[in-house]
């Protein structure tokens, strides 16, 4: 790919450079070791958008659920559903990340949900633990898509100046916990076999309501899907598109965007062909034409290939940087399942140490907890745009905060004060989600977005497969707090560390 000079991002200006009309435009972060024919046409691109501007939840069900699916079924080890659900998403977060930069955004976009409502909703008419949790696992597939996919599409079709709005993505994962902890609320309490009924006296037609759960999810997601496919008429990335060579379509996309807008965009399939001929001409080669391109686009198959994987490390600094990024990732991805995932069953044990042990108290407190997410998610949409703080001081305070808060719970003795510190909890944590979604997908360059975002989830989610073992063999104690609240203070002081700070740059 070049040596370490050729594939080094230059930190650029971050204050706008440009006027161009009304419109101010902003500096790119800089990627040689890419394609400089790439990264040409995409500062282009990002120009093109930039003038347009800007136009007109399953990981928590399952949580839920666990608690009576395994009243019902008793298997040895209830926490397996978990980590079924986990490991479907690593699976889904590698698959689509890479296949989104192979085969584009939009079949990938369409196809998770679908595959998640699917599954997910086969999920409740389970009649056994085995089949529920296969079934879970497929739907984790799915879901493990959403990350790496949704980033690339919404950043993409994003100006430089709007760029900040990428973390609206953590605010809908706020609204996809609330969702299902609400549903979880109204239907556990009431059609679900009684805490204390023996083993195998659980009967399906007693403990109906996390099927309903499952069911409503099911729906929503299906739903959703259907609002994507039919009325949501998505278009393919533009930058996607001169990767693959297709400029008269990226260029139709930009048109459309634009007149939707009410804008006329500048850029011509001229425009990036001259760049093509300029850099052959510089270098005394043959233009890549579009052939070239698409046999370049299936070497990635070919054994010693995935370009997209090692482009993702082709220099020390380049490296560095996304070794931090799946350190942190990582590091999140146990943490936040130790904490997060179990919660129902902290709650419980903690609420019976507090004289209640009432489960529609257990399901309340959880939904209280963690719509608190939402606020933290548009506190953080303010936060990343300070010019003292940008993305990695707010993700590196707002894991050090978040650390602090879940020792403090650990110390509550009383049911006000366990909602009180598991709210405040919540609300920093998804201050620091919100930094986390926004950086992860900038500092990537959209050649090779998916994959890398899809590298970050599926760490995040193999290092995740550790929390049901930790649950299981050491108990719902305090003990998994304490290891997460000690990890999320390392990702902390290495979110730091970062080299590159993306705030008030265009990405490419």
């Amino acid at each position: 790919m070049g040596n370490d000079k050729d594939t080094q991002i230059a930190e650029a200006d971050p204050q706008p450079t440009a006027e161009v009309g009304s419109v101010r435009e902003y500096s790119s972060l800089h990627v040689d070791g890419l394609d400089p024919v790439f990264e040409h046409q995409a500062q282009l691109v990002n120009h093109a958008v930039q003038v347009i501007g800007m136009g007109k939840l399953w990981q928590t069900t399952v949580s839920d659920a666990l608690a009576q699916v395994a009243l019902e079924f008793t298997p040895k080890h209830s926490a397996f559903l978990s980590l079924a659900l986990i490991a479907g998403l690593v699976v889904g977060a590698t698959f689509w990340g890479l296949g989104c930069d192979l085969i584009g955004r939009r079949l990938a976009f369409n196809l998770t949900l679908l595959i998640a409502g699917v599954f997910g909703t086969a999920a409740g008419a389970a009649n056994s633990f085995i089949s529920c949790a296969v079934l879970v696992s497929f739907c984790g597939f799915g879901v493990g898509g959403n990350l790496p996919v949704d980033s690339a599409v919404f950043l993409e079709f994003l100006p430089g100046t709007h760029q900040y709005l990428l973390e609206i993505l953590a605010l809908w994962w706020a609204i996809g916990l609330a969702i299902p902890a609400g549903a979880a609320w109204g239907f556990l309490p009431r059609y679900s076999c009684p805490s204390d009924t023996p083993a195998g006296q659980c009967k399906k037609a007693d403990n109906m309501g996390w099927r309903y759960l499952m069911y409503t999810m099911g729906a929503i997601t299906l739903f959703a899907f259907f609002l994507r496919f039919f009325l949501f008429k998505l278009r393919e990335s533009p930058r996607y598109l001169i990767g693959q060579g297709r400029y008269q379509e990226a260029i139709d996309v930009l048109n459309d965007v634009a007149k939707y807008n009410g804008k006329t965009q500048p850029l011509t399939v001229e425009d990036l062909m001259q760049v093509e001929r300029d850099f052959a001409e510089s270098h005394n080669i043959a233009p890549v034409d579009k052939k070239t391109a698409v046999k370049r686009t299936f070497a990635q198959f070919r054994p010693g290939g995935f370009k997209h994987i090692r482009a993702l490390f082709a220099s020390k600094k380049l490296a560095y940087s996304m070794v931090l990024i799946l350190l942190v990732w990582g590091m999140i991805g146990l943490a936040s399942p130790l904490y997060s995932n179990f919660l129902p069953e902290y709650l419980a044990l903690h609420g019976a140490q507090s004289g209640s042990n009432s489960i529609n108290i257990t399901y309340r407190n959880n939904f209280i907890i963690l719509a608190c997410t939402i606020p933290g998610t548009l506190v953080a949409g303010w936060l990343i745009t300070l010019p003292y703080l940008g993305r990695r001081y707010t993700l590196g305070l707002s894991l050090i905060l978040t650390a602090v808060f879940l020792f403090a719970f650990t110390k509550a003795r009383t049911q006000a004060q366990i909602l009180a510190f598991n709210c405040v909890s919540s609300f920093v944590q998804y201050i620091m989600w919100g930094a986390l979604y926004c950086y992860t997908p900038e500092v990537i360059p959209s050649i090779h977005r998916g994959t890398g975002t899809g590298l970050a989830a599926a760490f995040n989610r193999i290092c995740g497969l550790m929390a049901p073992i930790i649950a299981t063999y050491v108990g719902y104690t305090n003990t998994p707090i304490f290891v997460s609240a000690s990890l999320y203070i390392v990702a902390g002081v290495l979110s730091f560390l970062f080299p590159y700070e993306t705030s008030g740059k265009a990405s490419l």
